[in-house]
């Protein structure tokens, strides 16, 4: 299926005078992967002009030691460089680079020591965002993949360290399909943390994985800000969108896809019983038989059900048939408000000109 409404749009957009709009590049380092877009604006969104996304478990083991792991560091900084690399083969201005740390380096006691390592080594000025940051950016990447017609919307980005979850309401503005936040939350439990909290067990049992949902659906249960949408959600006018690679790994699988497809998996709506039937798949595939996945491959393959079970606990405590999946959120997020900044600055400079 095609991108939805154009949130990477393809034709470029040109500034008054002509010429190409400049480039902007977008660096998220999360729990367990590091990910980078290159991009120009475009008049729906923007073009993406080159990309890059290894994952390399910045946050195994903090867990148990609150340190991040020497290992783990030394393969983030790997993929980091590569990043350097690229920004700076394309040409970014530095002042058009967004670069971002999120769970690992906020909760880890090490966490600013080894960005300055970073920073001194490649050249990248990467910031640690707060929680509520990080599900803003999520919310806005995730914008064109809201179904106006709804009333409410949660947008669910489950990371490596911390799951984010945001709920809207339809504002009823002048279009009448603009959304507000009215509550957001951050639990300390991603994909990373929640398998290592409950590691699988060699036959792998209904038990096992209830406990992991169980994990994250007593935090949504102490959660009581946004009581208010209760009653569109029981009245079928909410929907969830889910942003993650075990999201899309479990869509991935619904489909049977013998090779990821961002273009069939971006913008997919799936109901509750197909993600039901996509997570009792992978239950009874076993770790080996997960690994043969295309969608998922051995790096995931110890992740993707502990996803499956965040989208599950959220799935029960607010109830909703439809569930759109994102394969966008924070990187799209920076993105986007980098370029809305950069053209905000270039109107003000036009207006001291005249």
């Amino acid at each position: 299926m095609p991108e939805a409404d154009g949130a990477r749009g393809k034709r470029s957009a040109r500034s008054p005078s002509g010429r190409e709009a400049p480039l902007y590049a977008a660096l998220d380092l999360g729990t367990n992967n590091c990910r980078l877009l290159i991009a120009r604006p475009s008049r729906d969104g923007f073009r993406v002009v080159d990309s890059f996304s290894r994952i390399v478990r910045l946050g195994e083991g903090l867990t148990r030691t609150g340190n991040l792991d020497a290992d783990a560091m030394d393969r983030a900084y790997e993929a980091l460089a590569i990043c350097a690399e690229r920004i700076t083969r394309r040409g970014v201005d530095t002042r058009r680079v967004r670069a971002v740390a999120t769970q690992a380096c906020r909760s880890a006691d090490n966490g600013a020591i080894f960005l300055k390592r970073v920073g001194d080594g490649t050249g990248l000025d990467l910031r640690i965002i707060p929680p509520e940051e990080e599900a803003r950016l999520s919310v806005q990447g995730c914008l064109n993949l809201f179904d106006p017609a709804a009333k409410a919307i949660v947008v669910v980005d489950v990371g490596g360290g911390s799951t984010e979850v945001s709920w809207l309401r339809r504002a009823d503005r002048n279009d009448g399909s603009s959304f507000e936040t009215v509550s957001w939350m951050s639990a300390p439990l991603g994909v990373v943390t929640l398998a290592e909290r409950h590691p699988e067990p060699d036959a792998p049992t209904a038990a096992w994985y209830e406990s992991m949902v169980e994990d994250m659906h007593g935090r949504l249960a102490a959660h009581e800000g946004a009581s208010s949408l209760r009653p569109l959600f029981d009245a079928g006018e909410a929907h969830l969108i889910g942003t993650s690679g075990a999201i899309t790994s479990l869509a991935g699988v619904h489909l049977g896809l013998t090779r990821y497809d961002r273009n069939l998996v971006d913008g997919l709506w799936m109901t509750r019983d197909e993600c039901t039937r996509a997570a009792d798949r992978l239950k009874v595939l076993g770790p080996k038989g997960r690994a043969a996945e295309a969608c998922i491959g051995a790096q995931r393959a110890d992740l993707v059900l502990a996803g499956a079970a965040i989208l599950e606990a959220v799935q029960r405590a607010w109830p909703c048939e439809r569930v759109r999946v994102a394969d966008r959120g924070l990187r799209e997020g920076l993105l986007l408000t980098a370029m809305r900044e950069g053209r905000e600055n270039a109107g003000r400079r036009r207006r001291r000109r005249r």
